[in-house]
């Protein structure tokens, strides 16, 4: 066997004992208006909701919100409260985001509001001499009663 299906071997045996495992959350990030700005620009995406401040006080919820995507985009980079690894995978080179099974947005972040997210493996299989992996994500509001967003996203693991 070689080294690298060694390490593929150990990392899958690894990864499977911690289904079920949460990461503790992130800290808290604030969504700024300027940030809901420079997303609209970048996703061309001016819906007034989003960046005109003093119409989205009279919309639907009393403020602009961000856009949902843009809470997608900077969930997987939040900052962490704990920013090294509790462990290594020897042999690890690479992680790819692999797409999503699935994404819910339960509640609007409104701009000035703080959001959070935890991390929980649900899954970790070879797939195409790589280690799938598939965590639940969910992003909370602070101080709010539903989450901002629950997605399945899925990575890939080269050794």
């Amino acid at each position: 066997m070689s080294d690298t299906e060694t390490n593929l071997a150990a990392a899958l045996q690894t990864l499977q004992a911690r289904i079920g495992e949460s990461s503790p959350p992130t800290d808290w990030f604030e969504i700024t208006q300027q940030r809901v700005n420079d997303y609209a620009e970048v996703s061309m995406d001016h819906q007034w909701i989003h960046v005109d401040e003093e119409r989205a006080k009279q919309g639907p919820f009393g403020a602009p919100i961000a856009h949902g995507n843009l809470t997608i985009a900077v969930m997987g980079h939040l900052p962490r409260t704990d920013s090294v690894p509790a462990e290594k995978l020897e042999g690890h080179k690479l992680s790819i985001n692999y797409g999503f099974d699935r994404i819910r947005m339960p509640a609007p972040v409104k701009v000035g509001a703080r959001i959070r997210a935890t991390s929980t493996l649900k899954r970790a299989e070879l797939k195409g001499g790589m280690i799938e992996t598939m965590n639940e994500i969910v992003v909370e509001i602070e101080g709010g009663d539903k989450p901002a967003l629950v997605a399945e996203s899925l990575g890939r693991l080269v050794f």
